[in-house]
């Protein structure tokens, strides 16, 4: 048996051979043992992310008081109550007690969603342990586990790939880019940037297409997921200007109060001559009476309400104060095409031998308007479309999901939009998927750079659909389509210069 190593330094995976990492995790391409995988899970611990120090619920909702408005709020019902003016008192401790409720349970529902980051690794993981294929649960997973992967599966931990065949793997949660990520087996530079490392698959980013074979190189809070779930837990509490403005307010409101209660005290004894317990009560009313005891309660309903508005657009809200902060925010920077938060792609164009035409729409939302020099058209006009879309829906593995009024892909960005695209033109992607049954295809492979499928209908009619790169399917062809189904030869100089302003006009974007 060898020897079982515990501490381990973690060196570039990136940048060494796969014989190198297999030998400084002190494993084989059949596997740990089950006894070494044990040894190690107790040394390294379960793979998943630790949760953060937490303040319990008490503190939580006991933090809410924590305001100088509310220290003078709740003194003032303490000196209400003294003076037997009980309906005063009660009003003062309700209109306290709802803001403290409303903060309290707005910032727990911030506080779940924030939890989920800790739920992005994988629950189960097919690993070789001896050589054999066994699927075992995501948090027993061990640096030096050889993990099996399919298209559709979570990554369960960051992986130094050994074998590809067409791997590629969503990576958005990491880089912000929409488009997989092909992966190979060779080393890169060691200084090569997060979306660079093509032989390395993170934890939590899912694989649209292919099959690999992978050592585990890390697991739970050392993996990249983990490293910036780590960092969000390191986030310092800044006060916002609402909070600082509130703040300022109320300490000089009570300075002001006090300084204007100690006045007509002094006034009224001294100069008036009235009796100091007949004075003290006189100003003790006034006092509580010029406290804005309804301003806590106003301000913290019109945040609450600010916030149920922004998770409606699915944007989570920590601390209600936030809210005003975002509010007074002009600039937002991101990256150059906005996936970064979104993740969504979309058709926007589609060229035809004659015609440029444009679509408008949200993400991967199936509705959306045609346009043909800025004029909105129906797609029943031109036949060319509904061959596209049919195509476009034919040759596709991806999948459309409606959650709630948000549409979500299930597969590659690019086969979504394209099934989005089918949609607006007026196909019904199942109804035509249901009657064009699919009996032979030709997945994407880089190698080749297209996808091919083979379809039946009832009839026993044939329809071949392919996608790809335009050099690629432009050397495919010999004709084109034109109107009412005729063809002519095909336009190579024509589409090929089409192609080259599209490049431009995408570059020029990105630099802008």
């Amino acid at each position: 048996m060898r020897e079982i190593k515990t501490k381990r330094t973690q060196p570039a995976w990136h940048n060494i051979c796969i014989d190198s990492v297999l030998e400084k995790l002190d494993t084989t391409s059949a596997g740990l043992t089950w006894h070494e995988a044990e040894a190690l899970l107790n040394s390294h611990g379960p793979n998943r992310l630790l949760d953060p120090p937490k303040r319990s619920d008490i503190m939580r909702f006991l933090l809410q008081f924590h305001n100088i408005l509310i220290y003078v709020l709740l003194g003032s019902a303490v000196i209400t109550a003294v003076l037997d003016h009980w309906i005063d008192t009660f009003v003062i401790l309700a209109v306290v007690l709802a803001n403290a409720i409303i903060g309290f349970i707005q910032e727990g529902k911030a506080e779940k969603a924030m939890d989920a980051i800790r739920q992005m690794l994988a629950p189960h993981a097919s690993v070789l342990r001896s050589g054999e294929r066994h699927s075992i649960e995501g948090e027993k997973l061990v640096p030096g586990d050889i993990v099996l992967l399919e298209a559709g599966d979570k990554v369960p931990a960051d992986l130094r790939l050994l074998k590809t065949h067409g791997l590629q793997i969503q990576e958005a949660i990491l880089t912000g880019e929409s488009v997989p990520v092909e992966k190979h087996t060779e080393p890169v530079p060691f200084d090569a940037p997060l979306g660079d490392r093509s032989c390395i698959a993170f934890s939590g980013t899912l694989i649209t297409s292919g099959q690999g074979k992978g050592v585990v190189v890390a697991t739970g809070t050392s993996t990249e997921i983990g490293r910036i779930s780590g960092l969000l837990s390191e986030v310092e509490t800044l006060t916002t200007p609402l909070v600082k403005q509130m703040g300022a307010f109320a300490q000089w409101l009570t300075i002001f109060i006090l300084l204007i209660a100690t006045f007509l005290l002094g006034y009224g004894y001294f100069v008036g001559h009235h009796e100091f317990t007949e004075m003290f009560m006189a100003v003790v009313g006034l006092s509580v009476a010029a406290i804005p005891e309804g301003l806590p309660a106003v301000l913290t309903i019109t945040l609450a309400v600010g916030v149920q508005s922004m998770a409606r657009r699915n944007a989570i809200v920590r601390r209600l104060p936030a809210i005003e902060t975002i509010g007074s925010v002009s600039v937002i920077c991101t990256d150059k095409t906005g996936t970064l938060t979104r993740n969504e792609m979309m058709v926007s164009s589609v060229l035809t031998h004659q015609h440029l035409f444009t679509l408008q729409g949200i993400g991967y939302e199936p509705q959306g308007t045609l346009l043909l020099e800025n004029t909105e058209i129906s797609p029943a006009e031109y036949t060319v479309l509904e061959e596209l879309a049919r195509a476009a829906t034919l040759c596709n593995d991806a999948a459309l999901h409606d959650h709630e009024g948000v549409w979500t892909v299930e597969g590659d960005p690019v086969e979504g939009a394209l099934l989005a695209f089918a949609s607006k033109i007026g196909i019904e992607i199942r109804k035509e998927q249901a009657a064009w049954t699919r009996t032979d295809a030709i997945p994407f492979d880089a190698k080749h750079r297209f996808m091919a499928t083979l379809n039946h209908d009832h009839e026993h009619r044939a329809f071949v659909s392919i996608k790809g790169a335009p050099e690629q399917i432009l050397a495919m062809c010999e004709t084109q389509s034109v109107a009412d189904g005729n063809v002519e030869p095909l336009n190579k100089a024509y589409w090929q210069e089409r192609q080259r302003s599209c490049q431009g006009s995408s570059r020029a974007r990105a630099g802008g």
